[in-house]
């Protein structure tokens, strides 16, 4: 194998699949990134047993060949190497040579035969969005997903289509994000498909950015990403995510605007006083303004009034003050509607474009 690539291109390509090796692997093989060379393009696949990524950058092949060579180490030599063009060649014990400008490495590899095949499926649901608007709907909610290795499904994201419309939810059971918006180019059955956590996280980071359309098919354990010649497989979750329907009240008697920016930056201020012994702030909804406290033993006390247009009666409940700030640093709308019915049932959050947060009032004493 014997190739010519530019650094910078070089370095994108391997950012883009390099973030799914760990640094615990139980197999070497599992360490390296598989590089293939044929047809004037380089191909280079990573994989840890649960996501396949594969990317393709054009290149300058004067030998074909395959081979893998140890992922981060590459990548931090490419990285560092002098000049704006790189020359590489592997001999047949896959031994790459790497020489740029006055700089000469060799990187020991292993052999590609070894490296995990890819798992073929038959789609069952096919669908497209724009790149930005699939990374953006993940970024809006991912964060709302359980880290409790227990619950399987609730670790995961919820993709589901039924009569075109596509919702992506997360939960942790006591917090709720969803965005709904239409199916493009859908094709298939309607249903739906947990996909794991890690796996949403890399599609929002791969296919940030641009409006090429992201390709998305789902089969019964596998599913796929794919867009500008970059592709992401995974295994999805097994299981049944609960009815996330039922936790969302079919009507609210009060519903409240909020300015954004000076809600979340006088929530954030308040959190400092919240302790682990008190972890909660109280919100009074009364008079045309939402009143915030918090008190601890441990650390003092704070007051903030956020003004509102509210006339109804005062309302009182407390949160989790992390829990109402994370929708807020994900969202761009200046102005977002908050519904309610008492101090005691489910809150929503929204800002008319698909994205719904609902959260439980805390049982503070």
């Amino acid at each position: 194998m014997k190739f010519n690539i530019k650094k910078s291109n070089f370095i994108e390509g391997l950012q883009r699949v390099s973030s799914v090796i760990g640094s615990r692997s139980t197999l070497p093989i599992l360490s390296n990134v598989m590089i293939e060379a044929k047809n004037n393009s380089l191909i280079l696949t990573t994989t840890d047993l649960e996501i396949r990524i594969t990317t393709t950058i054009e290149v300058s092949v004067e030998t074909e060949g395959k081979t893998t060579l140890p992922a981060k180490t590459l990548l931090s030599i490419i990285r560092a190497l002098p000049a704006d063009m790189v020359d590489m060649s592997a001999d047949s014990s896959h031994h790459m040579s790497i020489k740029s400008g006055a700089s000469s490495y060799k990187l020991l590899g292993l052999a590609s035969d070894d490296f995990p095949l890819p798992i073929e499926f038959t789609p069952i649901r096919s669908f497209s969005f724009k790149r930005n608007d699939i990374s953006r709907m993940l970024e809006r909610i991912s964060y709302a997903a359980s880290s409790d290795d227990s619950r399987k499904t609730l670790n995961g994201i919820l993709f589901s289509v039924k009569e075109n419309a596509f919702t992506v939810v997360a939960t942790d059971g006591k917090r709720l994000a969803l965005v709904e918006k239409v199916a493009e180019n859908f094709s298939g059955e309607d249903g739906q498909a947990i996909v794991p956590s890690k796996s949403a996280i890399e599609v929002q980071r791969i296919f940030a950015g641009g409006d090429s359309d992201v390709s998305i098919e789902f089969g019964e354990n596998q599913a796929s990403f794919t867009s500008d010649g970059t592709k992401l497989t995974t295994k999805l979750v097994e299981g049944n995510y609960p009815n996330y329907r039922q936790v969302i009240p079919t009507s609210f008697s009060r519903k409240i605007e909020l300015p954004s920016d000076e809600f979340a930056a006088a929530m954030q201020r308040i959190s400092i006083v919240v302790s682990e012994s008190s972890a909660y702030v109280q919100m009074i909804f009364d008079d045309n303004k939402i009143v915030m406290k918090a008190a601890s033993n441990e650390i003092g006390e704070g007051l903030e009034s956020v003004a509102i247009e509210y006339s109804g009666p005062e309302i009182s409940a407390s949160f989790n003050p992390g829990f109402v700030l994370a929708p807020f640093k994900h969202l761009d709308a200046d102005k977002v509607t908050m519904q309610l019915n008492d101090g005691y049932n489910p809150v929503a959050i929204s800002c008319g474009d698909g994205f719904l947060y609902v959260i439980m009032p805390m049982r503070n004493k």
